[in-house]
C-alpha cells in the first residue's frame, strides 16, 4: 500500500505543476489577439487540399466563397485523386454560390518520400504563388469558416507581426463518443503545445492546427515549406517548427476559434481511434522508449489518482484516499474549461481518467500497427512507417482527362 500512497503523491504533485507550471494549458480564452485593420488589404489565396471529400464540402465550401474580405482573394481547391466527384462538385458549388474566384486543380502521383495531403499542398501553393499572394490560408476540405473568418485571421497577422497565425478549429461534438473523446483531444493537444508559449518571442515551443493556418508567403519560402516537411504525418506541427527553426525571430500563433469549424463527423468510436491511431506513434518519433515513457506516464497522471481513491478508501489508507482524490479534482478541474468551450455538462470531467485510458490504448495500437508493417491508413493511403509506398487511386482532372504528374520546380 506504501506504493500506491506514493504513486498518488507523486500524481498529485504532477498535476499541481500541470495546473500552474505548464503555460495554463487547460485555459480556453486564447483567442485571436487585438487587432486593427490594415490600410492596405493583402492579396491571399486560399489552398485546400480535398480527397474524396464530397461529403463534407457542400458545409465547408460556400463558407469560404463567401468570404467577407476587402482585398484581392482566391481559393485553389486541390482535388487529390478523389474517386466520388470532389472536384467537379467544387465548380458546381462555385458557380451556384458565386463569390470569391476557385480553381479547381489536381495533381500528379506524390513522389517517393512526400505524404500525399503535402503533395497537393505543395501542387496548390505552387500554383497560387503564381499570382504573388503575400499570405496563403492552409485549410482542410472539411472546415466550414465565419463570413469574417479571413479578414480576422490577415488582421491579426499584419498588426500583431506574425508569420503564421493558426486557428484550432471547433470540433463537431453530437454523438457519445465524440462528447467523450472530442474535448479531451483538443485539452492533450494543448497539453503538449501550451498556446500561451507558442506565441511568446522567442519560445522553442511550436505548433499549429493543420485545418487553419495563415502563413505569410515569404515566411514559408524562406522555411522552404512544404518541402522540408515533405514526409510529415503531423504536417501542421511540422509547418510551425519549419517557420521557427528557419527563422529563430519568427512570430507564430496558435488559438481556439469561434468561427471556425469541422464539419466532419464521426459518430462511431472506430471512427476516433483511427483519427488518433494514425498520427499517435508518429508524435512519439516511433521510439519504443518514448512509447513505454509515455503509457508509464498516461497511468501515473490520469489513471492512478481513481485507483488510489479507490484503493485507499478499500484498505482504510486515508493518505492514498486524500492525494489520489485531491489529484483527480485537480485533473477534473483543469478539463472543465474545455468541456465548456465545447458545450458539454461540467459533471462529464471526472470521466477524464477513462478518456485517457481510451488513448493509451489507441497509442499502443498505433505503435502495434508501426511494427506490424501495417501503418496507420487514412483515406487509402499508408502513414507512418518508413519506406512504406503510399496507396493512391489513379488520379483523373475534373473533366476526366488523366492528370501528369508536374514536373519537380
Amino acid at each position: 500500500m506504501g506504493v500506491v500512497v506514493w504513486i498518488s503523491v507523486v500524481s498529485l504533485a504532477v498535476w499541481l505543476w500541470l495546473l500552474l507550471g505548464h503555460g495554463l494549458f487547460w485555459r480556453t480564452d486564447v483567442r485571436l489577439p487585438a487587432r486593427s485593420e490594415p490600410a492596405v488589404w493583402p492579396r491571399v489565396a486560399v489552398v485546400v487540399p480535398a480527397r474524396d471529400e464530397a461529403g463534407t464540402l457542400p458545409e465547408s465550401l460556400p463558407s469560404l466563397l463567401a468570404q467577407d474580405y476587402p482585398g484581392e482573394a482566391e481559393i485553389v481547391l486541390v482535388d487529390d485523386g478523389s474517386t466520388d466527384g470532389t472536384g467537379a462538385l467544387a465548380g458546381e458549388l462555385a458557380r451556384r454560390h458565386g463569390g470569391l474566384p476557385l480553381t479547381v486543380t489536381a495533381p500528379g502521383e506524390p513522389p517517393d518520400g512526400w505524404t500525399g495531403k503535402l503533395w497537393a499542398v505543395r501542387h496548390g501553393t505552387e500554383t497560387a504563388r503564381l499570382r504573388a499572394p503575400e499570405f496563403l490560408l492552409l485549410t482542410d476540405a472539411d472546415i466550414a469558416h465565419a463570413p469574417d473568418s479571413l479578414r480576422s485571421l490577415v488582421s491579426a497577422a499584419v498588426t500583431g507581426g506574425f508569420d503564421a497565425v493558426s486557428l484550432m478549429a471547433r470540433l463537431r461534438v453530437r454523438g457519445a463518443w465524440e462528447r467523450l473523446v472530442v474535448p479531451a483531444f483538443v485539452y492533450f493537444f494543448a497539453q503538449l503545445y501550451p498556446f500561451r508559449r507558442i506565441a511568446r518571442p522567442g519560445a522553442r515551443t511550436a505548433a499549429a492546427a493543420g485545418g487553419c493556418v495563415l502563413l505569410r508567403t515569404a515566411a514559408a519560402v524562406e522555411a522552404g515549406l512544404p518541402d522540408a516537411v515533405r514526409d510529415a504525418v503531423i504536417d501542421d506541427v511540422a509547418l510551425a517548427r519549419a517557420v521557427k527553426r528557419r527563422s529563430p525571430s519568427a512570430r507564430i500563433w496558435l488559438g481556439l476559434a469561434d468561427g471556425v469549424v469541422s464539419v466532419r463527423p464521426y459518430p462511431r468510436l472506430r471512427d476516433l481511434w483511427r483519427m488518433v491511431a494514425r498520427s499517435a506513434y508518429a508524435q512519439l518519433r516511433h521510439s519504443p522508449p518514448l512509447l513505454a515513457g509515455t503509457v508509464l506516464g498516461l497511468w501515473v497522471v490520469y489513471l492512478a489518482p481513481p485507483l488510489a481513491l479507490a484503493a485507499g478508501l478499500a484498505a482504510g489508507r486515508p493518505a492514498a484516499a486524500v492525494c489520489g482524490g485531491a489529484a483527480w479534482a485537480v485533473m477534473a478541474g483543469s478539463y472543465v474549461p474545455m468541456l465548456r468551450y465545447h458545450r458539454q455538462p461540467s459533471w462529464a470531467a471526472v470521466l477524464l481518467p477513462f478518456t485517457a485510458f481510451l488513448y493509451t490504448l489507441m497509442t499502443v495500437d498505433s505503435a502495434v500497427r508501426h511494427h506490424r508493417g501495417v501503418g496507420a491508413a487514412w483515406k487509402g493511403r499508408a502513414y507512418g512507417r518508413p519506406g512504406a509506398p503510399s496507396f493512391t487511386r489513379s488520379r483523373t482532372a475534373p473533366d476526366g482527362r488523366t492528370d501528369p504528374p508536374p514536373r519537380e520546380a
